[in-house]
């Protein structure tokens, strides 16, 4: 069963720490901040979405990176990433519903995770379903590691 598989929050920056539940609304987690209000924190990027898959894929290739440390704010289990595109609406926990809305763009603040610096490992282009995603909020609510995550169309 897909599911959350851990909550990351910070003040600004990555990586983000993980917590057990945080609540979500229109702008995304409510404890979590952005230290790039340029780049990050509008509506359509309301949360940042990555794999535990394709992070233990990367761990396999000797990349030093754990989940929260790419500052996806949901790290997702369960999930064939490969099919997480803009336009595709997903279901998580009882109550939140989000679209995702765009492919994030590799980000310079990444490197230290990444053998020789090499953060575009994550770039979309470069390596499709891959990539971190962002997604805005339909319907807020309460999200818990281990709440169920359903593709919903």
């Amino acid at each position: 069963m897909p599911s959350v598989h851990q909550i990351n929050i910070s003040n600004g920056g990555v990586p983000k720490t993980p917590v057990d539940y945080a609540v979500i609304g229109e702008r995304g987690l409510t404890d979590d901040r952005q230290a790039d209000m340029v780049h990050h924190g509008s509506p359509d990027q309301a949360l940042c979405l990555y794999s535990l898959e394709v992070i233990e894929g990367l761990r396999a290739e000797g990349h030093p990176i754990e989940p929260g440390f790419a500052g996806e704010n949901l790290t997702f289990t369960g999930l064939d990433w490969h099919q997480i595109v803009p336009g595709l609406r997903i279901a998580i926990g009882a109550e939140i519903e989000a679209e995702v809305t765009d492919y994030t763009t590799p980000c310079s603040k990444n490197a230290r995770w990444f053998i020789d610096g090499n953060f575009a490992r994550m770039s979309q282009r470069l390596h499709p379903g891959e990539s971190r995603v962002y997604a805005k909020i339909l319907k807020g609510g309460v999200v818990r590691s281990g709440d169920e995550v359903v593709l919903t169309g």
